[in-house]
């Protein structure tokens, strides 16, 4: 079994910075891709940035520039550095990783999700 703890999530006013982190643990063979997602109030969860094991990052063209996505596989962690925040930012943001564990069963996860709140 695999969980993902996210933390960093919180309060800031317009063009602040925060930094997203999330840690895997439990039964993993290997990380195959990172990535975060977004829902904010009454809409649908939106993908903000994914980086495959090996691959090119995705952003979404409503973040580029301003959030950066970073994983550390040795660590089981990914990051999201989000700079220059703004009102529409304002989300709860979920944590994926698609792993796989020992028996090589590919699995997607996802935490248990961090509010953010930009507002003055």
């Amino acid at each position: 079994q695999v969980q993902l703890v996210e933390s960093g999530g919180g309060l800031v006013q317009p063009g602040g910075s925060l930094r997203l982190s999330c840690v895997a643990s439990g039964s993993i063979f290997s990380i195959n891709a990172m990535g975060w997602y977004r829902q904010a109030p009454g809409k649908e969860r939106e993908l903000v940035a994914m980086v495959p094991s090996g691959g090119r990052t995705n952003y979404a063209d409503s973040v580029m520039g301003r959030f950066t996505i970073s994983g550390d596989n040795a660590m089981n962690t990914v990051f999201l550095q989000m700079n220059s925040l703004k009102a529409e930012d304002t989300a709860v943001y979920y944590c994926t990783m698609r792993v796989k564990d020992p028996t090589y069963r590919n699995l997607d996860v996802w935490g248990q999700g961090t509010a953010v709140t930009v507002s003055s």
